[in-house]
């Protein structure tokens, strides 16, 4: 006789999975209740092919043969019957396109989220929408999907349906059409603020009503695992299929900022602030837009034309050196001149000046001091950034979630914490699959995202401000600010 305690011994500990399309390969992380990573898996894909007219395009019959086998290699890595997967997510690049036949099979190439063959009809369509996108605080740039979408309507006469990579990798898990999210929609054309598809500018680029499937939140399920997905990926049949969202957007749910007010600084290699506020910010110099958050609030965010890459332009790349550097930095303190290091012409975030360059006020006293101002230029970027969408009505709550390579480096992050005067709190998981998992928890593993990402994500590593430096660099921001003033390249009133 099976006694209770022994049935639940038996049972298998449910896990989730994440599925990250990159440009490269495809990703898989199973992930369990607590945020532990059970097993994980990646394959390759084939390099997009960029052409003539800014074209990329990659084979978009390549994603699911990676992706299934990216998921059988972490199935199979699971210990034993140990651990069950129960819900699955898939985020990918944004606004990468697929024209397909009515049986979802492609018609031709994916047109990649670069691809700015379609730059004149996201012109056109900045026109014809301007009211829709200046109420959703969002421009149509050279490479918006929506263009992308009507290129694929004139150019192939068989089209059925134009799918984003979710919706493709849907079809195969499920065995039939799936809905789409609203983050992998946005710069296609739909508008999550009126929950609904531009159809004035659809209708007036002769774009059909069909062509596009239904839009649901991040999160939602839209079906569940069929027996050839199982049998191809080690998935059970059953397991629940649910809506993710785009790259950047499941990176910020990994770094645990779900809750309005919460904000990440990532520091890769140029600088990123992303963040949840309750309501949806309209910058007027359109230096920031938003996605919608799964549970109706927003995630305004913005990139910068500075980031980690000014330490490279600097010749202090390497591990060792740029190591030996932060040392002899952090020994000599606060820097002797303001420096803006701005990685190539112009800015983007937090302000927007074609003309922008980057400076140094005074020329440094060694390499020490120049590397310091690098640094601490960066952080002044990153505090005006956080000042811009509190001006702009955002709330800003708690530490700062910090993710990318520039947080490895402890003095970088003290810096920043005491130039912000407030604590940074370098996040455990900030990768995209990571928060893909997170998607397909919440009301599987947990009974929100909220909930999930409070267990999942991890309390991180704090890092608080340095009280002796905060006069100096408190002095230092200031004059920081009044060399962009002096330059006109700040918005008036900030």
């Amino acid at each position: 006789m099976v006694t209770g305690e022994r049935r639940a011994a038996q049972r298998p500990v449910p896990v989730v999975a994440g599925v990250d399309v990159a440009t490269a390969a495809v990703r898989v992380l199973c992930v369990d209740a607590q945020g532990r990573v059970a097993a994980e898996g990646r394959a390759a894909l084939p390099a997009p092919v960029r052409g003539p007219g800014g074209r990329s395009e990659q084979d978009a019959g390549s994603w699911w043969p990676a992706a299934a086998a990216a998921l059988r290699q972490a199935t199979s890595a699971l210990p034993g019957r140990g651990c069950e997967v129960v819900a699955v997510a898939v985020s990918a690049t944004s606004g990468t396109l697929v024209p397909a036949d009515a049986d979802g099979l492609p018609l031709g190439p994916a047109l990649m989220y670069d691809d700015r063959r379609a730059a004149d009809l996201n012109a056109e369509a900045q026109e014809l929408g301007a009211d829709r996108w200046r109420a959703l605080g969002l421009s149509v740039g050279p490479t918006a999907a929506l263009g992308r979408l009507v290129w694929c309507v004139r150019a192939y006469d068989a089209v059925r349906y134009v799918l984003h990579t979710p919706e493709v990798l849907g079809r195969w898990l499920t065995g039939g059409p799936v809905a789409a999210d609203w983050s992998h929609t946005l710069k296609t054309g739909y508008d999550p603020r009126a929950g609904c598809w531009a159809t004035e500018v659809f209708d007036a680029l002769g774009v059909p009503a069909d062509l596009l499937p239904p839009v649901h939140p991040p999160g939602t399920q839209v079906g569940t695992v069929g027996p050839l997905a199982a049998a191809e990926t080690g998935l059970p049949v059953g397991c629940r299929v649910r809506l993710g969202m785009t790259d950047g957007c499941a990176g910020q749910l990994a770094t645990g900022a779900v809750a309005p007010g919460q904000f990440v600084g990532v520091l890769g290699t140029t600088y990123v602030l992303k963040g949840v506020a309750r309501n949806l910010l309209v910058d007027p110099a359109g230096a920031l837009y938003s996605h919608r958050h799964p549970d109706g609030w927003w995630l305004p965010g913005g990139a910068s034309n500075t980031g980690g890459e000014a330490l490279t332009s600097e010749g202090t790349s390497g591990s060792a050196r740029l190591g030996a550097l932060d040392a002899a930095a952090d020994a000599r303190g606060p820097a002797s001149h303001v420096c803006y290091p701005l990685l190539r012409e112009g800015e983007r975030f937090p302000f927007v000046a074609g003309d922008a360059r980057g400076f140094v006020s005074a020329t440094p006293v060694d390499e020490a001091d120049r590397h310091r101002g690098v640094l601490e230029g960066v952080a002044f970027l990153e505090r005006l950034a956080l000042d811009r969408v509190a001006a702009l009505g955002a709330e800003v709550t708690g530490p700062l979630h910090a993710a990318g390579g520039g947080s490895r480096s402890a003095l970088w992050n003290r810096i920043r914490a005491t130039v912000l005067g407030r604590p940074l709190r370098v996040a455990e998981h900030a990768e995209t699959a990571f928060g893909a998992a997170l998607l397909a928890a919440a009301g599987t593993l947990h009974p929100d995202l909220a909930t999930g990402a409070e267990r999942m994500t991890g309390a991180g590593r704090l890092v608080e401000p340095l009280e002796v430096e905060r006069a100096a660099l408190e002095d230092a921001y200031g004059r920081f600010r009044e060399e962009l003033g002096r330059r006109g390249w700040l918005p008036s009133g900030d």
